[in-house]
């Protein structure tokens, strides 16, 4: 006898994540669904941002990014793209970003939450996995120089600083 899979309202987890959210997320993280000119919410579309981790090169900036989640959620992992896209080994030219965490055929797991894939992508800035590079160019600069690297990366992460980046005011906030 086969053993079909639980069904999942995609929207009414993401609901339950946001909820969980607002009680208790990382410091100085930003996630909210995506607010429509009409008022409605869309659910299945979010505005987040990342801070750059402490210590690092990162470290001051507030970096932008669009998750999609599918209709399929939580079976199948939300596309996550950087706006604007990233100097960054593990994130394609589009902003897209490669992480096993949330690729379906890799680590993605429906218990992975919304949270642990913030979480992931901004441990990802501090530790890129070369095995597996998505943009050539963050690649080549790291693999010829890792200090030319930083140093691009410190600047993009001041130009991103959220008390003077005009990027950072298109996040919207939903109060759900």
């Amino acid at each position: 006898m086969l053993k079909m899979a639980a069904k999942v309202d995609p929207v009414e987890r993401l609901k339950e994540e946001h909820k969980a959210w607002k009680c208790f997320h990382p410091k100085d993280f930003i996630a909210n669904p995506l607010k429509r000119e009409d008022g409605t919410i869309n659910w299945l579309v979010w505005k987040c941002a990342i801070p750059g981790p402490a210590k690092t090169p990162w470290e001051g900036g507030l970096f932008p990014l669009r998750l999609e989640f599918p209709q399929d959620y939580p079976f199948s992992p939300p596309k996550c793209i950087f706006t604007p896209s990233i100097l960054h080994p593990n994130v394609f030219p589009s902003g897209t970003v490669c992480l096993s965490l949330i690729d379906k055929n890799k680590d993605w797991k429906p218990q992975v939450t919304m949270k642990q894939v913030l979480q992931g992508i901004q441990l990802l800035l501090q530790d890129p996995n070369f095995l597996e590079p998505a943009q050539a160019e963050a690649f080549m600069i790291h693999s010829q120089s890792s200090l030319d690297y930083e140093n691009k990366v410190k600047a993009f992460a001041k130009q991103m600083d959220p008390a003077t980046s005009t990027v950072l005011r298109d996040i919207n906030t939903v109060s759900t």
